[in-house]
């Protein structure tokens, strides 16, 4: 059954909108100075292409590439006779690639949205040209885009609220399709003229527009800022498409510097701050598209009642194993002992033997357990199951187990838990997990049955002696369950209200996110102690003054101060850097030491010897 845009976003559907056509058309090879939307009758079968390239990363919306197709524009490169050609062809172009890929496939119902950019010149009160004639000038774009078949209108990168009131009117005189609005904001949200969002966004939904929101920008990050503002400006679904950040030139070419998986971090918060809608910019890719439909099954997870489980043959629980029984790790925090771990990713390949090397280094010095990360930053590597086992059996050093929920249905996790049990591992952290990223595996994609909050409550489940239907696994496991947490969280309050729902789960620890702000962790702290469960901070040694702007601008969850990235770019030599980065630890460590319970270390360039001094 197909829904009508407006249907869909009635009952509550979310939305990944597409990239930027012109974009990948210059990628392509169209030049600047040529009409991007006159490729629509020169290269149909190459706009198609990039239209099929869109929905196959994941995209719901697919818009039309007429963004400058307005008698004004097209004027400007002596098209202007062939306006309703451009504009009708470009919306046939869409559908077709939608109906190629399938108009309802494997990430849903799919639109194609008539997209209106300004006019390119002034109009009253600013310039000569009154309201009547820009109405007329959006009118015949709009019409021509009604004759290809569009499901809704997008008006893009107004800067001026007078003139996206008057396309707004324009379409409303031809169609009674939906309308998304969005203007084009500078860092403090402000438009060219000084309109403030607590104006101009009521203004777009008074209007008449279905969803209102910003375009461009200078990139993701203050767009997120801008959201809260529009929610307490407007109860109207909100769409939010950034850029891919300031282009630079590289070699005469002008490049986007924010990367995919910093695009579908992007989407993940913004879907979680009350966004209905996302998608892309200037500079944005399929590859962007791509991460940000990996981010929203993520985010989807994140409602974590969703997933309803069927009970066949109910069996009583039994009595868990006390905390302190559980490991040589569980009894020494149950005695509320330090706790050291080192953190230690699984190997790219088949053979161990090196990163076992290093756990014995680590255990030398002091370490409680290893922490195995599950697929970090989305990438394949050995199991980290198998890799937590080979520590412990060839080590005889206890590991902390991160468990994803990305790659795996309800039943894969039961079986993998099942098997962990059965091998022996007994300290399980539970995290939702990173959306798949651009890189070896562009095709790869996310599961999210469900999020962290409902894999402890699988995990307590199996502690209770039953699986996910009830029914009885025979002895209990003994899993000391772990979880993450957050203290520089965009949302504090949700990431709050995450945390208490993980302890009322039945998480029984926690570790952090790399911290290098203390405060920003004590804050934590003070919320978390009312639950009474021990926290271990997170302390990434950084190793360069790049691995610094990477932890800061690439790493979800993590927060360093300029005043670290200004420290350690004092100093040009890598020794020097790496010897900063270790005095910032030491710091970090003596400061968060007292507040919490433990420490989780990871070691810089692998190098377990120089958390000798940090261990001790």
């Amino acid at each position: 059954m197909t829904l009508s845009f407006r249907h869909a976003l009635n009952s509550g559907q979310r939305f990944l909108f597409d990239g930027s056509v012109p974009t990948v058309l210059f990628e392509k090879g169209i030049f600047i100075n040529r009409s991007f939307d006159e490729a629509n009758l020169a290269t149909p079968d190459l706009v198609r292409t990039v239209h099929e390239q869109f929905r196959g990363a994941g995209a719901d919306v697919l818009t039309t590439n007429t963004w400058a197709a307005n008698r004004v524009k097209l004027s400007g490169y002596g098209f202007a006779e062939k306006l309703a050609e451009i504009n009708r062809t470009g919306a046939e172009l869409a559908r077709t690639a939608l109906e190629q890929t399938g108009s309802s496939h494997a990430h849903g119902q799919g639109f194609v949205a008539g997209c209106i950019g300004p006019l390119g010149l002034r109009i009253e009160p600013w310039g000569p040209t009154s309201f009547e004639e820009a109405r007329t000038f959006f009118a015949e774009q709009a019409k021509a885009l009604l004759a290809g078949g569009v499901d809704l209108f997008v008006l893009e990168s107004f800067a001026d609220l007078n003139e996206i009131q008057q396309a707004i009117l324009a379409i409303h005189e031809v169609s009674d399709l939906p309308i998304a609005a969005m203007m084009t904001p500078n860092d403090e949200g402000a438009t060219l003229y000084g309109t403030e969002p607590e104006w101009y966004i009521p203004k777009l939904r008074e209007w008449g527009a279905d969803l209102v929101g910003v375009n461009g920008g200078n990139g993701p990050a203050p767009l997120l800022d801008l959201l809260k503002r529009f929610r307490a400006a407007t109860d109207a679904p909100i769409i939010l498409n950034p850029s891919a950040g300031l282009p630079r030139q590289v070699d005469g070419r002008l490049l986007y510097m924010a990367s995919p998986e910093y695009l579908g971090e992007f989407a993940r918060q913004a879907l979680s701050l009350g966004a209905i809608a996302v998608g892309g910019c200037s500079g944005t890719t399929p590859a962007h598209t791509r991460a940000m439909r990996g981010a929203m099954r993520q985010a989807e997870a994140f409602d974590h009642g969703r997933t309803e489980i069927v009970q066949i043959g109910v069996t009583a629980p039994l009595a868990t194993l006390p905390f302190a029984e559980r490991s040589r790790f569980s009894a020494k925090l149950a005695k509320g002992e330090f706790v050291t771990t080192v953190e230690l990713v699984p190997p790219k390949g088949t053979s161990a033997d090196k990163l076992l090397e290093k756990a014995r280094k680590a255990k030398a010095l002091g370490a409680d357990a290893i922490n195995v990360p599950d697929g970090p930053r989305a990438m394949a590597r050995m199991s980290a199951l198998a890799t937590a086992v080979l520590i412990e059996q060839r080590v005889g050093l206890e590991t902390l187990l991160h468990y994803a929920c990305r790659d795996r249905n309800l039943l894969g996790m039961q079986s993998d838990l099942l098997g962990a049990a059965g091998l022996g591992l007994r300290n399980m952290l539970a995290i939702t997990g990173d959306p798949p990223k651009l890189g070896p595996y562009p095709q790869a994609t996310a599961v999210f049955d469900i999020d962290s909050i409902g894999l402890v409550n699988m995990l307590a489940r199996l502690n209770s002696g039953q699986d996910l239907g009830g029914s009885s696994i025979g002895a209990p496991t003994a899993f000391s369950i772990g979880v993450g947490a957050n203290p520089v969280a965009v949302d504090v309050e949700r990431e709050q209200s995450r945390f208490r729902y993980k302890v009322e789960a039945g998480a029984e620890w926690a570790i952090t996110q790399p911290i290098f702000d203390p405060e920003s962790l004590f804050r934590f702290l003070e919320f978390a102690a009312q639950f009474k469960i021990p926290v271990l901070a997170g302390i990434w040694p950084l190793k360069s003054l790049r691995n610094a702007q990477f932890m800061a601008n690439e790493v979800p969850g993590v927060f360093v101060p300029d005043a670290i990235l200004a420290r350690i770019s004092r100093f040009d030599s890598a020794e020097d850097q790496l010897k900063v980065g270790l005095d910032i630890a030491r710091e970090l460590i003596t400061a968060v030491r007292p507040a919490v319970q433990g420490l989780q270390l990871s070691a810089p360039l692998g190098q377990i010897e120089l958390l000798e001094g940090l261990l001790n």
